[in-house]
């Protein structure tokens, strides 16, 4: 179990020479994912070593270029690969069109299955759940539809506590499973030994809330609630407020605010303009709000 986020890209709009529009990979619970697709995130990917052939889920927040101008590129470079595996991709209704189209008039279909799940909930949803994660969208409010992402770890087992187990000479390693999957121990004489006295509490599930182009939501803050770590577009500082509310999105002070009503335990921000030279200023604006502040950068990770 475990996160390792790994920044590719973190800027807004236009890509520059030291500035990519927005792609991470995100590692969880043995999971590989990418979140985001902008223009070059196949570069990137190269660059930072992400392995292509363990990609088997792709999350688009919204249907901007900077989020998935990058998409079909890739795609087409795991049929060149000669890919195999299904690659399932998870965003706004109307992708599909958009993606299949392309491939249709390059001639390019794909060697593997591509399976589209396209979203128009506005409503907290669940898009994937298996025995090691799940995955919940976070609907934003940006200038078209836009979700985030919410993607926690399944609880894991609980541990064997080999002390009080070896008390119990009629326990035997056969009965291992069923204590780590919380049974209680029977004993022949009847005798109920409760879980809680063999075993110890797994270890913390751990979560990812991915929180793109957006304006100030509160309302997002009871779904993201308590999570480990917390991406926040940050497009401005509170000197261009006044933009926020024609472009949809949120400055880093805002980020902060819903960081700190979320009780999350360290915050991430990126997305950012173009107009600001120095982003320390965006960290330093967060901390006047929420304590634990770090901003993104291509090629950061963070690990929990």
């Amino acid at each position: 179990m475990g996160i390792q986020l790994t920044i590719l890209g973190c800027h807004s709009a236009t890509p520059r020479t030291n500035a990519h529009p927005t792609a991470q990979y995100l590692k969880i619970n043995e999971k590989h994912i990418l979140i985001d697709c902008g223009e070059g995130t196949q570069v990137l990917l190269r660059q930072h070593k992400v392995p292509f052939a363990k990609i088997k889920h792709i999350f688009i927040s919204h249907l901007h270029g900077d989020h998935f101008f990058g998409l079909v590129g890739l795609i087409s470079t795991f049929g060149l690969l000669d890919r195999r595996t299904e690659l399932n991709i998870y965003g706004p209704k109307g992708i599909k069109e958009i993606i299949t189209l392309q491939l249709k008039l390059s001639k390019s279909w794909t060697s593997f299955p591509l399976l589209f799940h396209e979203l128009d909930s506005t409503e907290p949803t669940v898009i994937l759940e298996d025995k090691k994660i799940t995955v919940t969208t976070i609907p934003l409010d940006h200038r078209v539809y836009t979700n985030g992402f919410l993607f926690k770890e399944k609880e894991g087992l609980r541990k064997l506590n080999m002390e009080n187990v070896a008390m119990e000479p009629e326990i035997e390693i056969c009965d291992y499973h069923n204590l780590k999957n919380g049974k209680d121990f029977v004993k022949q004489d009847g005798e109920i030994i409760p879980n809680e006295d063999l075993t110890l509490p797994p270890k913390k599930a751990l979560s990812y809330a991915f929180c793109s182009d957006t304006a100030y939501k509160p309302s997002i803050v009871s779904i993201i609630k308590n999570s480990t770590l917390l991406y926040h577009e940050s497009t401005f500082l509170e000197d261009r407020k006044d933009l926020t509310e024609r472009t949809k999105h949120s400055t880093a002070k805002e980020a902060a605010s819903i960081a700190k009503q979320a009780n999350v335990k360290q915050l991430i921000l990126g997305h950012y303009s173009s107009r600001y030279k120095d982003i320390t200023q965006f960290k330093t604006e967060a901390e006047t709000v929420f304590n634990n502040v770090e901003l993104a950068k291509s090629g950061k990770v963070f690990v929990f």
